[in-house]
């Protein structure tokens, strides 16, 4: 989100300057290790809120984003990215009066950020009765379906903030003080009622069975404040788990016992592990899968996170990520950080759509309008275009390659970032047990957008080896087909 700006530099420590990719280094070779296995990849995806709330009845920006066909978009061919992710956010904003109560809206609040609930009052927790409107919020339900009609299999339901007369100051934007819980006491329950009847209606109604649900985002953070600019509540780890609790509960009876709860999203790193060290045993047992987001960007423990979760058993997602580079090297840079220290299962981007430079496309959600594609939409397209669900993510050999490894297929990829000095880096395979000669495909994107997605047939392999020369600030993928580990 786009706050986040100002914790670009937040948190450097742990892994330290030896964990940030290298800005120039001589020519060199990395060897990519087969034997080193952090799992099967889940796959790519984004929110959908608030470009949804936008451009949520587009057919074509739809194809772009949940397919991987050409489409074209302003006179350009785009690749499609084809993620198989959506993240569907429950709104927290209604404009009725109740007993003469009505939210409180921030001074700062943008339009596009404000996105309908379907819980319009607390007289009545029945979803058939008037105190519920589930006509609201059509655009972003129009797109998850369209994504889901294009091939997404991974379907989460996320809370910004609880419904506005949740809250103490009935403003969804957050409190008085950011350090202290929005969320009225008497009201816990009542926000775990709401997630769990949205997740049934959707069952019911919608043809979309959420895999997880998750009742927070960024609680522990103390900038979601009364003049805020989008939906934002903080939790205290205390109350996250009595919430986490009751989720679990108003899930059951509902006849979800099989949907799993998601937690708890926090901003930070840092953050993620002590809220999750913080979180009692009742609700640490209910949550299936831990959710963290990048905007600690160079800095913070990745590896921490990793560890505690892995220590669980639970599953790993970064499920949210963006930043204002448009050329998309920061994207890469970071992203390379988490499959080389996070090694989450799936990967999502914040806001595929905005204004910037965060965008993968630029574009208005105030205005609905289009503008340029970014050389960030190519680089992300390295990655979500060869990197797919059901692959193995292996060892790179290095901090700066990322590989991936389709047994049904036999087919290697792997996806290099080089920084700001041109050379050549040289891939040894020799710890497979079968590379055969031949000429592999490579993808270039130079972020400089001298060249945004071109494939090229011209990078022998040969005794298990091959080399490719990087000009600076490129990010190239490669695939080697009937490999055999």
């Amino acid at each position: 989100m786009r706050r986040r700006t100002l914790l670009t530099a937040a948190g450097v420590g742990g892994l330290g300057a030896a964990a940030v990719p290298a800005a120039a280094q001589a020519d060199y070779s990395t060897t990519v290790n087969p034997a080193t296995d952090w799992g099967a990849w889940e796959g790519w995806g984004t929110s959908l809120c608030w470009w949804g709330k936008a451009f949520g009845n587009r057919n074509d920006l739809a194809d772009i984003m949940f397919t991987r066909n050409t489409v074209a978009l302003g006179g350009t061919s785009l690749p499609g990215l084809g993620m198989n992710i959506v993240r569907y956010n429950a709104g927290a904003c209604s404009w009725n009066s109740i007993g003469g109560e009505s939210m409180a809206v921030s001074p700062n609040m943008m339009p596009s950020r404000q996105m309908e609930g379907y819980w319009l009052d607390w007289n009545s927790s029945d979803p058939a009765s008037s105190s519920w409107n589930w006509n609201v919020d059509s655009a972003q339900r129009n797109l998850m379906w369209k994504a889901r009609d294009r091939g997404a299999n991974l379907f989460e339901l996320f809370s910004n903030s609880p419904m506005w007369w949740m809250c103490a100051n009935h403003n969804p934007a957050g409190g008085a003080d950011g350090n202290a819980d929005n969320l009225q006491s008497w009201n816990r329950q009542q926000h775990a009622v709401y997630m769990a009847t949205v997740a049934k209606y959707a069952h019911d109604n919608w043809g979309v069975d959420f895999d997880y649900v998750d009742p927070f985002n960024e609680p522990i953070a103390n900038w979601w404040t009364a003049a805020g600019t989008q939906e934002g509540c903080h939790f205290n780890v205390a109350t996250q788990s009595i919430v986490i609790d009751h989720l679990r509960t108003e899930l059951n009876a509902r006849g979800l016992s099989s949907m799993p709860i998601t937690a708890s999203d926090e901003s930070l790193y840092d953050q993620a592990v002590s809220t999750w060290n913080g979180l009692t045993s009742s609700a640490k047992s209910k949550v299936a899968k831990v959710n963290v987001h990048g905007y600690q960007y160079e800095g913070g423990r990745r590896d921490s996170v990793y560890s505690a979760v892995r220590a669980a058993g639970k599953t790993l997602w970064n499920s949210e990520y963006g930043e204002s580079d448009g050329s998309g090297l920061r994207l890469a840079r970071n992203l390379n950080l988490d499959f080389r220290w996070l090694h989450p299962t799936a990967w999502c981007y914040w806001q595929v759509l905005d204004g910037g430079g965060w965008g993968l496309i630029q574009a208005d959600n105030e205005t609905g309008t289009l503008g340029a594609v970014n050389p960030k939409y190519y680089v992300y397209a390295q990655y979500a275009r060869h990197i797919r669900p059901g692959m193995r993510i292996i060892d790179g050999g290095e901090g700066n390659t990322i590989a991936a490894y389709d047994a049904a297929a036999r087919k290697l990829v792997l996806v290099t970032t080089n920084y700001g000095t041109a050379q050549t880096i040289t891939y040894d395979l020799a710890a497979f047990g079968t590379v055969p000669n031949q000429t592999a495909t490579r993808w270039s994107t130079q972020t400089n957008g001298s060249e945004l997605y071109r494939s090229h047939s011209d990078t022998a392999v040969s005794g298990k080896r091959f080399s490719r020369a990087f000009p600076a600030n490129t990010v190239q993928t490669f695939e080697i087909n009937n490999v055999v580990r």
